[in-house]
């Protein structure tokens, strides 16, 4: 693994107010990350005044229909989003919730498709996203494994190129939700690029997923968590972000630097400082016949038998006398 892909997603962190979703595009480029996620919102073509909240909230809103009409930009507001992602450096990434934002955000020049976890058995609208051609990240939050293998199948007959995030739905997601486990069990299973969609509301569950073998990170960006809004509790500051991205380097650094234990060659010098030798920790007069009770080990190694072979110095007959401290060398005992 070279890198970890690392996504941040605004979502409706903006409060529907553009110039704040502005705002949150400088910040998250000077972070590091490589592409800012958004949710594309048409209200009509989505929702209707029966949708429930999932997060009663809203001052401003009496509908969750109100509140997606409230998240909408216009068709030029996209493309002026799409063109400062480009000067910032970010990937443009969008969720649709609807075929309709699906064609918005083709006019627009989305790179990618990030499919949000209730939307993995909308077969409608993922026929309209194969149709694009258009690269597919896919979020396994609310789905089983019976329902991912229809939906995987589904793209595998379209040869849509996807990925597949790990991800519970919970805001914010506890330790014992995080599911890593289902990390390895995704890459097993379908054999793409696997990563981790995380709510839980700090670094420890991305950087555990990376550590994991997670290819790609998405979280949620907010400026405070104390800020309104539905995510905003299970989501990263941007300070923790730019903090996430740095270790999630230098994990992908040491993913792609195995270390081979079979080989200790560089610690040739530290060995001879570090280890020990033999030596007695008492007068000892010729003739005396070693014990256990007789040995000490001393740095450096190489001035006496080595440390690690203090058994076969027991039961020995010592040669010569010996000074307290002094190290015990080979020719000094009989037949080591």
């Amino acid at each position: 693994m070279e890198k970890i892909y690392t996504i941040a997603e605004i979502a409706q962190a903006h409060e529907g107010s553009l110039g704040i979703l502005h705002s949150y595009i400088d910040a998250l480029a000077q972070s590091g990350v490589d592409a800012v996620k958004f949710q594309t919102h048409i209200a009509h073509a989505e929702s209707s005044e029966y949708e429930p909240f999932r997060v009663k909230f809203s001052y401003e809103d009496a509908t969750r229909y109100d509140y997606w009409k409230r998240m909408e930009f216009t068709p030029p507001q996209w493309r002026e989003i799409k063109t400062h992602c480009d000067e910032a450096g970010v990937d443009f990434i969008s969720s649709p919730f609807s075929n309709a934002a699906v064609d918005l955000l083709e006019d627009v020049g989305v790179q990618a498709y990030k499919i949000g976890s209730g939307e993995v058995n909308n077969l409608l609208m993922l026929e309209k996203i194969a149709r694009t051609g258009k690269p597919v990240i896919l979020s396994s939050g609310m789905s089983s494994f019976a329902e991912l293998d229809e939906t995987v199948a589904f793209l595998r007959d379209r040869n849509v190129d996807f990925s597949i995030l790990q991800c519970t739905t919970a805001y914010p997601t506890e330790p014992e939700e995080w599911g890593l486990n289902v990390i390895g069990e995704l890459k097993e299973r379908y054999d793409v690029p696997v990563g981790f969609s995380d709510h839980s509301g700090d670094i420890f569950a991305c950087l555990a997923a990376a550590a994991c073998g997670a290819e790609i990170l998405e979280f949620h960006a907010v400026f405070d968590r104390r800020m309104f809004g539905p995510d905003a509790k299970a989501s990263l500051t941007i300070d923790e972000i730019a903090r996430l991205v740095e270790g999630t380097r230098q994990i992908a650094t040491a993913h792609a630097h195995p270390v081979d234990k079979n080989d200790n060659r560089r610690f040739g010098e530290l060995k001879s400082i570090f280890e020990k030798s033999l030596a007695v920790n008492k007068d000892l007069p010729a003739g005396h016949i070693l014990t256990f009770d007789d040995l000490e080990a001393k740095k450096p190694k190489g001035y006496g038998i080595d440390a690690g072979k203090w058994q076969q110095a027991v039961g020995k007959r010592l040669r010569r006398s010996q000074r307290a401290w002094s190290f015990l060398k080979q020719d000094d005992v009989e037949s080591v």
